[in-house]
């Protein structure tokens, strides 16, 4: 029955490349509106009376939606590094996708690990520039522009 209710929703997340907060709106309304079934719950049916729950028992929101896809075998999360064979610049910058406005990205240097992790804030607004190697990176904006006034 997981598997039934979990398949549209597995390829829906897995036809785009989703972040924290588009995954949750991918499980209620894209497997709805795709497929006419329901979306599965995101939250678990607890364990039976005298037994320890598992985490699959007990979890909710994005815990269950990455537990719920290493079950069918999606990666729901994008965990790829960034492009560190080059340093970024102004007129080149490292492209970061997201479907967000912002994002939380980390820098290690280029080549890979040749500074510490730095983390940064980036926006559609503006480019950020790493303090420690220089390396410049831009949000690839690939969202709803106006999904922001619908929360």
């Amino acid at each position: 029955m997981l598997r039934a209710a979990f398949r549209p929703a597995a390829l829906a997340a897995r036809s785009v490349r989703p972040t924290s907060s588009n995954v949750a709106r991918a499980l209620s309304t894209t497997a709805i509106r795709r497929s006419g079934a329901p979306a599965p719950q995101i939250f678990g049916e607890g364990a039976k009376p005298g037994e320890v729950p598992t985490d699959l028992n007990q979890s909710t929101g994005l815990e269950r939606l990455q537990l719920l896809g290493e079950v069918e075998g999606v990666e729901v999360f994008d965990y790829k590094a960034l492009d560190s064979s080059r340093i970024g610049t102004k007129a080149d910058p490292v492209k970061v996708f997201s479907y967000e406005t912002e994002r939380i990205i980390g820098c290690t240097g280029a080549p890979a690990e040749s500074h510490e992790l730095l983390w940064m804030t980036l926006t559609t607004e503006k480019q950020r520039r790493c303090p420690e190697c220089g390396s410049v990176y831009e949000l690839d904006f690939h969202g709803d522009a106006d999904a922001a006034h619908h929360h």
